[in-house]
C-alpha cells in the first residue's frame, strides 16, 4: 500500500513559496467548473480587475498567465523582443541575471548595466548607458530583488528611459502585493509577478500586465512570437472581457480560484494597510536581527520589507543554521544564491506571513540556534527591539 500524501507542517519564511492564507487553500476545494463555462469566464473577469487593482494600473492587458513567475518573464520578452534588438538589463542580483538569459535566448543584443550585489542599479548608469547607444527597445530592471531583498527606486530611471523612446520592463515577483508596485504612476511600461510570495498563493500563476506602448510594440512585430504557449496576441483572446472568448489551453482552474480569492483578501485590506503591515512587521524584525548584533546586507533605505538578507556571522555554519531551524522549530529560511551563496541567510515576511507572532517566533527561535552555535548577544534585546516598532 502506497500511504497517503502528509508533508510535514512548515513555517515558510524564506524568499519562497510562503504559507498560503488558509481561505486561499479552502478556495482550491471548490469543485471545478469548465473552462469556457460562463460562470468561470465571470471569475476570469473579476480576477483581472482584481489584478488591475493590486498592481495599481487600469492597463487593459493584465492577466494571469499558466506557469510559475519565470513564465511571466518570458512572456514579457518573448512578446517584447525579435532578433537583433538591443536591449539594457540591470543586474544586481541572480533574477537580473536571469532576465539577461531569457532576452539573449530571444535573440537580443544584451547590454549589462551591473551592481554589487545587495545595492541598487543607479539611475546615472542606465543614462549613461542610453547615451552611448542608440536604438534601445527596452531596459529591464528588478523592482524586488530576490537574491538580495533590494527594492529598485524606479521613478529616476522611468523617466530617463522614456526620454531615450525605450521600454521600461520591471520584474515584480518580490513586490507585488508587499510594496508598492504604482505601474500607471511610475511609467512602467509591462511587469510580471508570481503568486507564491506576498499574494500568499500557492506557485503557477504569473500575473502580468502591459500598456499601450508595449501594446504597440507588440504589433508592429515581424514575425510570429517564438512561444506558442506564450503568445499574448493568441491568449489575449481568451482573457478578454468581450462577449466572445477563444480557446487557447486548458487554464489551471483551480490555480486561478486561489489567486481570485487572494486578490480579494488584499483589496477588503486594503492597499495602504496591507503595505504599513509588511512595512511595520519587516521594520520589527530588522530592528530585532540588528539588536541580536547581526547584520543586513542592504542600506535601510533600499531594504524590503517582506525580504531581508542577514550577513551570516564569523564562524556561524550556514547549513547547520537552517537544519536546526526546520528540525527544531520547523522554520524555513533561505540560504544565498550565487555571489551570496553561504554569506547570507534571507528571511520572509511575505502577504500571510507579515504576522507579528512569525516575527516574534522568527527572533526566538534564530537566538536559540544561534547561542547554540556559540554566537554572543545581549539576552532579550532582540524581543525588546522588534516590540518597540510594531505599531499594526
Amino acid at each position: 500500500m502506497i500511504n497517503e500524501l502528509m508533508p510535514p507542517k512548515r513555517i515558510l519564511m524564506g524568499p519562497g513559496p510562503s504559507d498560503v492564507h488558509p481561505h486561499v487553500l479552502k478556495s482550491m476545494a471548490t469543485p471545478l467548473v469548465g473552462h469556457l463555462d460562463p460562470h468561470f469566464l465571470k471569475i476570469m473577469d473579476e480576477t483581472m480587475d482584481l489584478l488591475r487593482q493590486v498592481y495599481q494600473t487600469e492597463n487593459k492587458a493584465t492577466m494571469a498567465m499558466s506557469g510559475t513567475g519565470s513564465a511571466g518573464m518570458e512572456t514579457v520578452f518573448v512578446n517584447l523582443l525579435e532578433p537583433g534588438d538591443k536591449v539594457i538589463v540591470g543586474v544586481n542580483g541572480l533574477f537580473g541575471q536571469r532576465m539577461v538569459d531569457v532576452a539573449e535566448r530571444c535573440g537580443a543584443e544584451v547590454i549589462e548595466v551591473t551592481a554589487p550585489w545587495g545595492s541598487i542599479i543607479k539611475p546615472e548608469d542606465i543614462e549613461q548607458t542610453l547615451k552611448e547607444n542608440t536604438d534601445i527597445k527596452l531596459v529591464a530592471l528588478v523592482h524586488a530583488e530576490t537574491s538580495t531583498g533590494v527594492r529598485q527606486p524606479l521613478e529616476d530611471i522611468s523617466r530617463i528611459v522614456h526620454e531615450h523612446d525605450a521600454l521600461l520592463v520591471c520584474d515584480m515577483v518580490t513586490s507585488l502585493g508587499g510594496c508598492p508596485t504604482e505601474i500607471d504612476k511610475m511609467g512602467v511600461d509591462a511587469a510580471y509577478s508570481g503568486t507564491q510570495k506576498c499574494l500568499s498563493a500557492p506557485p503557477g500563476l504569473a500575473p502580468v500586465t502591459l500598456g499601450s506602448r508595449a501594446m504597440e510594440v507588440m504589433s508592429r512585430r515581424k514575425q510570429k512570437v517564438q512561444s506558442w504557449y506564450l503568445d499574448l496576441s493568441m491568449i489575449q483572446a481568451y482573457w478578454s472581457e468581450d462577449s466572445e472568448r477563444f480557446y487557447h489551453h486548458t487554464a489551471p482552474i483551480s490555480m486561478l480560484y486561489a489567486l481570485r480569492e487572494s486578490l480579494r483578501l488584499i483589496v477588503n485590506e486594503g492597499l495602504e494597510n496591507v503595505y504599513a503591515r509588511h512595512k511595520s512587521y519587516g521594520d520589527a524584525l530588522h530592528a530585532g536581527l540588528e539588536a541580536m548584533g547581526l547584520k543586513l546586507l542592504v542600506e535601510e533605505q533600499y531594504r524590503l520589507s517582506q525580504l531581508t538578507s542577514v550577513v551570516l556571522p564569523e564562524g556561524v555554519d550556514d547549513g547547520k543554521v537552517r537544519s536546526q531551524l526546520l528540525k527544531k522549530y520547523n522554520l524555513e529560511i533561505g540560504g544565498g544564491l550565487g555571489d551570496l551563496k553561504g554569506k547570507i541567510w534571507r528571511i520572509g515576511l511575505m502577504g500571510y506571513n507579515a504576522r507579528q507572532e512569525n516575527v516574534t517566533y522568527m527572533l526566538a527561535a534564530l537566538e536559540d540556534v544561534l547561542r547554540e552555535e556559540g554566537f554572543a548577544f545581549e539576552e532579550g534585546a532582540a524581543m525588546k527591539a522588534a516590540s518597540q516598532l510594531i505599531n499594526v
